[in-house]
């Protein structure tokens, strides 16, 4: 399994189970429908997203989250293009991205969840995907790496 996790050269083959193939495929199309949103919104989605009450800081500390918010964005949207690239190019590293995309949902949930707490007005969906969300990738991860018997 720590073979397909960490080959020792990238390919364009995939050897987990297909079903995680595509729900990768999801994953990166989420991955950069949501940074678009955090780039171009007005609010980084700060505020129509993630129901931050924008409205009540002073001006300054309002555009400072927005562009938290926006480079927030910009990373996902980098990610979100070595996914695609891994998509279409390097299939092999897919196994790591969904490592890394559990450790980012799990990170985001455990610790910025309870450690880091964000004011908002509502629930933001992020606050409410989180833990699920780490739940399916760990899965996901599993038969990524799993490779499946070949039927006789």
């Amino acid at each position: 399994m720590l073979n397909n996790l960490f080959p020792k050269k990238f390919d364009n083959e995939f050897r987990g189970y297909k079903f995680s193939l595509w729900f990768f495929y999801l994953l990166t199309a989420v991955t950069l429908w949501r940074s678009q949103h955090h780039v171009f919104s007005a609010d980084g989605g700060a505020q129509s997203i993630a129901t931050i009450p924008l409205d009540k800081y002073p001006g300054a500390a309002s555009d400072t989250i927005v562009a938290v918010f926006s480079l927030w964005g910009l990373s996902q949207l980098i990610l979100g293009l070595l996914y695609l690239l891994s998509c279409f190019r390097y299939k092999s590293m897919i196994p790591l991205f969904y490592l890394l995309a559990v450790l980012e949902y799990f990170v985001r949930f455990a610790y910025v969840g309870f450690f880091k707490p964000i004011e908002t007005v509502g629930t933001a969906p992020g606050a409410m995907i989180n833990l699920p969300f780490t739940i399916i990738l760990i899965g996901l991860l599993f038969f990524a790496l799993k490779v499946p018997r070949k039927k006789i």
